[in-house]
């Protein structure tokens, strides 16, 4: 039986249970509205391709998540954005690295997939190739929020690359437990079991400039194929490491296993608890969603009428 369906995230980290609701609660309503907009998407006949694309923009600009306007700060207080799309059937994608004045970087990355021979660019020619194109950007000053100087600032006291959702600490109570880790990301299926998935990050809190994470690495951090399409969030190095993507895909194809399975034993196998999560979804319409982090900031919708947007474990 093929169904539509799409999953999608807004990053994974040790987010802790008590996050405050003037936190939690605009973070919920993003990913319902995100969530609402791809479904809407879908069933209006879209190819998954754009509604991944139309999914990750909204996630893109919205102040809360790691990724277009919410971007986090190298060491030298600048963004570095990245970020890749793919479709399955063709296997066809796009990446790109080293943004620092467009808006939409997954639109660019789709640029480069299809107004190029390539698949990845990066820094000063996906700068330049975007203005070619005519996407639109801003000052790189635009990216630069109060808040995102506040985790810089502490993640340099304590001489560390931010990786995750930090317990509060006595010196910096106001943004610790709020570092933004991860990337926000959307696969979706239709009901002609076309599959693509979609990914875009600022990277970690405090990363050295030039540092390129997992997410617009094909394989690691999005993947999609005939049998599925995914999208990770994480700690990069582990996720490209351990290939995670392209591993539930694998585990499809060579073992047989389902789709829940095969999620299931990549984000396991990732690396050491607290690394790793994911979107996935199947060619028949089946939803994966897991992690092996505190929580993972998701959402997902099925054309039998199931839907879920949750942050932590359900009970």
């Amino acid at each position: 039986m093929v169904g539509w369906a799409i999953a999608l995230h807004g990053g994974a980290g040790d987010i802790p249970i008590d996050l405050p609701d003037e936190r939690r609660i605009p973070r919920e309503t993003a990913l319902r509205h995100c969530l609402d907009l791809g479904v809407s998407a879908l069933k209006s006949g879209r190819h998954p391709l754009d509604v991944t694309e139309l999914v990750v923009r909204e996630l893109e600009n919205h102040p809360d998540f790691n990724a277009g306007k919410g971007s986090v700060l190298t060491t030298q207080g600048t963004v570095e954005m990245e970020a890749s799309i793919m479709d399955g059937k063709t296997k066809r994608c796009g990446a790109v690295s080293g943004l620092t004045t467009v808006v939409n970087p997954i639109s660019v990355a789709r640029l480069v997939m299809e107004n190029t021979p390539h698949i990845y660019l990066g820094f000063d020619g996906a700068e330049a190739f975007a203005r070619a194109h005519g996407v639109e950007t801003v000052e790189s000053s635009h990216f630069v929020t109060p808040e995102n100087i506040a985790r810089l600032k502490q993640a340099k006291e304590f001489n560390r690359v931010q990786l995750d959702y930090t317990a509060p600490t006595p010196k910096l109570p106001e943004v610790s437990g709020d570092s933004q880790i991860g990337t926000v990301g959307c696969v979706a299926v239709d009901s002609a079991g076309n599959l693509a998935s979609a990914t875009s990050t600022g990277g970690y809190v405090n990363k050295m400039v030039g540092r390129i994470g997992d997410t617009p690495v094909i394989g690691a951090g999005t993947y999609a194929n005939h049998l599925c399409a995914v999208s990770a969030t994480g700690k990069g190095e582990y996720i490209i490491r351990a290939t995670v993507a392209r591993e539930v895909a694998a585990l499809m194809e060579y073992k047989g296993l389902s789709l829940t399975e095969a999620a299931a034993y990549a984000v396991e196998q990732s690396g050491p608890r607290g690394c790793c999560g994911l979107v996935a979804v199947s060619a028949n319409g089946e939803v994966a969603m897991p992690y092996n982090t505190t929580g993972m900031f998701r959402a997902c919708a099925t054309e039998d009428g199931y839907t879920e947007v949750a942050i932590w474990p359900k009970n």
